[in-house]
């Protein structure tokens, strides 16, 4: 847990998702889709509040919790700038693994779109997902992030001197065994958990949810260059492929090129 705070102190997720922003968009128009008309939303794991602060300004109560106590601070923040203050009920330090302090039943949507790759140990995982359900209402609506172990052996393969230890077969094939990925470069992206794909539907409706869907948040923007971007742009047509690329989101054969997953369930 400290090398997680110690990391995310440090790193700048807002700018990330600005700076990347097709994981954002998809994910964003399917979290749009889903969500209930009205009601209180709680962002587990939020980060600063990037998905957090669209939520209220959609008319939404929302409920914030974190790990690192800065980016509990910058969501307050976020919200007062944007004058969305009155529609957060709370912002909290909290493990994703044990949400003290929040009552059973008390929201109508859920987001963990971070805790979940962050969790090495099965028991954790089963923690964090058993205590998402537990706030979370009958009915209502999750939604998870993951990472597969598909496009991390991919990446692996095609920049291993970025991704040590993974710079060796051997390491790659205990890591296809494990899921578990430390980075050896310090300051690096920390330890993380990688799911096999056909694992992610089991694991949620074994502790709790019922599936709706599973989306790739990237789609298969990452086997597009800028210059091919380019290409769209100058034709006039990018937001035309933005509009094909959430389309394709939704298609199972490109859930292992995706960087992240967003999984979308119900709770039971």
């Amino acid at each position: 847990m400290e090398n997680i705070i110690d990391y995310y102190s440090k790193f700048d997720e807002w700018g990330r998702l600005d700076r990347e922003p097709l994981e954002f968009l998809i994910n964003w128009h399917y979290i749009q889709q889903y969500l209930p008309q009205q009601g209180h939303v709680f962002d587990n794991g939020a980060g600063p509040g990037k998905y957090a602060m669209e939520i209220a300004k959609q008319g939404y109560q929302v409920t914030l919790s974190d790990l690192t106590p800065r980016l509990v601070e910058v969501a307050k923040e976020k919200a007062s700038e944007l004058g969305l203050t009155e529609q957060f009920n709370g912002f909290h330090v909290l493990n994703a693994t044990n949400l003290e302090g929040l009552p059973d039943e008390a929201f109508d949507a859920s987001l963990m779109l971070g805790p979940l790759y962050h969790l090495q140990e099965e028991a954790q995982r089963i923690r964090a997902v058993k205590e998402l359900c537990r706030v979370t209402k009958q009915e209502g609506i999750i939604f998870a992030a993951f990472q597969t172990r598909m496009k991390m052996t991919i990446t692996s393969l095609q920049y291993p001197q970025h991704w040590k230890p993974n710079d060796n077969m051997d390491a790659i094939h205990e890591f296809r065994n494990t899921g578990n990925f430390n980075h050896a470069d310090a300051g690096r992206f920390t330890g993380a958990y990688y799911f096999n794909i056909n694992d992610i539907k089991p694991f949620m409706e074994k502790h709790g949810f019922e599936t709706i869907d599973l989306i790739g948040s990237s789609s298969i923007g990452g086997l597009i260059n800028n210059e091919q971007r380019q290409y769209w742009e100058e034709k006039g047509e990018s937001q035309m492929m933005l509009n094909l690329l959430i389309e394709l989101a939704k298609d199972p054969s490109i859930l292992g090129i995706s960087s992240h997953l967003l999984y979308i369930g119900r709770r039971k």
